[in-house]
């Protein structure tokens, strides 16, 4: 297999089949809360629900970073996170990564457009958490039967 730095488009390929992956998630995540509220829905601005929502989010991200190198949704687009020596990413880069992350979209999402005039293709979240997004291209060369 061939191993490159990621695109920007793959990256949001990926942000994207995640997001719904999330989404869904979420819905599930917020059940206790709505019966707990006897079917009503959760007070805005409630800091335990926006706590859990940001623990149930950083558990998925950093579940599947630290234990497969990737998501769902970077796994659909050959994606793969690992450190600069091509080994698997550990829990506390991987946190480091998620809360990054965090910070690399709160500025209108310049840290992660910043792979567009990093010279290795870098986000601000790549730097931080000293990790890298590859993309492992599938050989197209024809097997023998």
């Amino acid at each position: 297999m061939n191993k490159q730095p990621s695109g920007i488009l793959r990256r949001l390929g990926a942000i994207l089949y995640d997001s719904l992956l999330i989404l869904a998630l979420l819905f599930l995540a917020t059940i206790p809360f709505i019966a707990y509220n006897d079917g009503e829905s959760v007070e805005t601005g409630n800091p335990v629900f926006q706590l859990w929502i940001v623990f149930v989010v950083y558990v998925f991200f950093v579940g599947f970073w630290s234990t497969k190198g990737r998501t769902l949704g970077m796994q659909s687009w050959g994606l793969q996170l690992e450190t600069p020596e091509g080994e698997r990413v550990g829990l506390a880069a991987a946190s480091i990564r998620y809360f990054a992350a965090i910070l690399s979209w709160a500025p209108v999402g310049i840290g992660f457009l910043w792979q567009l005039v990093d010279p290795d293709k870098l986000t601000w979240h790549d730097r931080l958490s000293n990790t890298r997004l590859m993309h492992y291209a599938k050989d197209k060369t024809p097997t023998k039967a």
